[in-house]
């Protein structure tokens, strides 16, 4: 009933932004606010086309994480997960030679499009872990900007390099494990390895490793639409089985690139979004105080 009467709420305040403004760069709008919208907590939208409301800020160092390049401003999610990355960080303490976890980008305060870098991480449901371990976590904020992640990948991302450790397998299997994600992002070669070392018996948390490009600095979690979220959009599900032969296919075909298809039609730009483009409600989540 609550959430219903929210949502009205919303609906109403997002009729009254002027009509232009439905025309503005959405990017724009949101990449310049700096604190969240004073509303209950709620993503609207999809990763990749929506806005937060309600956006808890993950403090910039806690006892087993620090918060990273600070001035991007993009500290914030959902509370599920920013529970989630505290939780995830004191289990990866547990792990020799790791006092936690870096983190980076989550989301701006209010979500929504970003001035740079990502597409996803617009819904406060995403999150970057750092591969790099932690040595300590007293970093000054002038350090968080400068120090860089380590990359595991070799041969373009076909295989890991020596910086991979069985801690890295622990770390991104605890968080596949957690019934709040949906699926893990890592480079091609990182989930063929974790194939190939995982002999336990229960393999079902390796269908959310996904492999994708990129993600050799970081690995990325993207967390399920809260129970009772009515404005978000979950993921189409993912294909049966632990993923392990979809990955080893993907590194099959970094060392041997498939011939280009002649008749592939030429990708068009992608056309910035607008606030039109948004769901209704990140019209209100912008005008909330």
């Amino acid at each position: 009933m609550v959430r219903s009467l929210v949502l009205i709420a919303l609906l109403f305040l997002a009729a009254l932004v002027p009509q232009g403004a439905a025309a503005e760069i959405a990017k724009q709008l949101f990449g310049k606010q700096l604190g969240p919208a004073a509303l209950p907590a709620a993503p609207f939208g999809s990763y990749a086309k929506g806005c937060l409301a309600g956006g808890v800020e993950l403090p910039e160092t806690g006892p087993t994480w620090q918060a990273m390049r600070l001035s991007r401003n993009r500290n914030w999610g959902h509370p599920d997960t920013i529970d989630f990355l505290k939780d995830l960080s004191t289990a990866a303490a547990r792990q020799p030679g790791w006092s936690g976890l870096y983190i980076g980008d989550i989301s701006q305060p209010r979500g929504g499009p970003m001035l740079t870098g990502h597409a996803s991480h617009q819904i406060g449901l995403d999150a970057d872990i750092w591969m790099l371990p932690p040595k300590r976590l007293n970093l000054s904020a002038s350090e968080r900007e400068n120090i860089s992640s380590i990359s595991l990948r070799r041969a373009n991302g076909a295989y890991v390099n020596g910086d991979w450790t069985r801690q890295h397998h622990e770390i991104i299997k605890a968080a596949a494990k957690d019934p709040r994600v949906a699926r893990i992002f890592v480079f091609p070669g990182a989930k063929v390895q974790m194939c190939n070392d995982e002999k336990g018996g229960d393999r079902a948390w390796l269908r959310k490793v996904r492999p994708w490009y990129g993600h050799h600095y970081h690995f990325h979690v993207r967390l399920n639409c809260p129970k009772g979220a009515r404005g978000c959009q979950d993921q189409d599900s993912m294909p049966a089985g632990d993923g392990c032969k979809d990955a080893e296919q993907w590194v099959k075909d970094i060392l041997n690139p498939p011939p280009p298809n002649p008749n592939a039609p030429k990708p068009k730009p992608r056309r910035e979004l607008t606030l039109a483009d948004l769901p209704k409600q990140c019209s209100a989540v912008l005008q909330a105080r």
